[in-house]
């Protein structure tokens, strides 16, 4: 490339996978007492749907807060990995959270993005990814050098792997299709926080 030339924003070529796809690869390898934290909409009714675990938080109606929770959670227990599952759109909506995740630098923090370039679940309007913004161009930017594309199924499960064997903070950023989510999580704030409280033991 030449100081002349402009650094390719995007995915490129990287194919459209499956969000409920996605995220029972993650959670097969969840061995341990990993932590998932789901965004609103059809993220969470997918984490919901391919797995429950109490070590799962499953957000309502808090749109572009599953970084800030995934942070908390990754700095209160430093000893657990923590995932946050987020769409593009929310994610644009807290890109604040990148700055500040990559001051605080949290090992044991990985970001995965599911990039579908729309609102799918409020009527399809499309973000500001379908207009050329690269969610890893601006991770990189804010500090947190790991950041990457998935290019397939395969180079997914292998960043997996990656943040689950090295340091973090790490963000993956996957190109979905529209499919909708599976299912629907069920809405009881006080029984999903009471859980997932239990499952990080840090109630009785």
């Amino acid at each position: 490339m030449t100081a002349t030339e402009t650094p390719p924003i995007g995915p490129g070529n990287a194919q459209v996978m499956n969000r409920f796809d996605l995220t029972r690869r993650l959670l097969a390898k969840l061995l341990g007492e990993e932590a998932v934290v789901g965004g609103i909409g059809n993220t969470n009714f997918d984490l919901w749907s391919a797995g429950r675990r109490p070590q799962n938080f499953y957000m309502l109606g808090s749109m572009g807060l599953a970084c800030p929770i995934a942070l908390g959670v990754a700095l209160a227990q430093p000893q657990r990995r923590v995932f946050a599952l987020e769409g593009d759109g929310s994610l644009l909506m807290q890109l604040g959270s990148l700055a500040t995740i990559a001051m605080l630098s949290p090992k044991n923090l990985t970001i995965i993005v599911m990039d579908n370039r729309s609102y799918q679940i409020t009527g399809g309007q499309p973000t500001a990814t379908a207009a050329g913004a690269d969610l890893v161009t601006i991770a990189r930017g804010s500090g947190i050098r790991q950041s990457a594309w998935a290019d397939d199924e395969d180079a997914f499960e292998e960043l997996i792997d990656c943040a689950l064997k090295d340091d973090g903070p790490w963000l993956i950023a996957v190109r979905i299709d529209d499919q909708p989510g599976v299912g629907a999580t069920d809405r009881d704030p006080v029984v999903i926080c009471d859980r997932f409280m239990r499952g990080l033991g840090v109630k009785k």
